[in-house]
């Protein structure tokens, strides 16, 4: 299993980076490879960092030579998705929102079709609009023909959306007692799925 992380923060250090961090520490103890795609600083080196929809179908014109096409190619190897964002007005960030729409290519190619996606967001109060956030990137995640888990798991309860926390993550426990279920149930599925995925020879 390869379970890739997007860090949609604009702070590669802060509460989102921390959360996603953690997750992917778990994946990798259930033996998934693992990577982490910081969606900011992947977006900082494009002349335009937003998808202006220049070809139809998309033709991946601007993921040539770059670290936009690096991250893409990781997306390509995922078996699961681990999405992180903070919450910005009430959703998610627009570093987050410009990187996905980037992956406009990855739909053409149903890179991500049949590919497990879990998201985690964090805001400045406990009822600050993550759970509008987790929904937003769900949505993301199943215009892709992704297969969405929340935080629930067999040993662990049926869970709810996602995993949520509260600035500052660190001092913030329930996130950190959920992330396991997620993760746990992010590998079974993308181990359960795997015959789903099409992938080039």
């Amino acid at each position: 299993m390869f379970i890739v992380g997007l860090n949609g923060s604009p702070r590669a250090g802060g509460n989102t980076a921390a959360m996603l961090g953690h997750a992917i520490g778990i994946a990798s103890g259930l033996g998934a490879g693992t990577a982490v795609i910081d969606v900011a600083d992947v977006l900082a080196e494009l002349k335009v960092p937003f998808c202006s929809h220049c070809s139809s179908p998309c033709r991946g014109t601007c993921a040539k030579g770059n670290r936009l096409g690096e991250a893409l190619d990781l997306l390509r190897r995922a078996d699961g998705v681990l999405v992180g964002s903070p919450v910005y007005f009430g959703t998610l960030s627009g570093q987050l929102k410009a990187f996905w729409d980037k992956t406009r290519i990855l739909r053409n190619e149903k890179a991500l079709l049949n590919v497990a996606g879990a998201a985690m967001a964090v805001g400045a109060s406990r009822y600050g609009g993550q759970e509008n956030v987790l929904n937003a990137i769900y949505h993301m995640m199943l215009v892709q023909g992704m297969t969405v888990v929340g935080d629930g798991h067999w040993d662990d309860g049926c869970g709810h959306h996602g995993t949520c926390a509260q600035d500052p993550a660190a001092s913030d426990t329930a996130w950190q007692q959920r992330m396991p279920a997620m993760v746990k149930r992010l590998v079974e599925v993308a181990e359960a799925t795997s015959g789903l995925r099409r992938r080039p020879v």
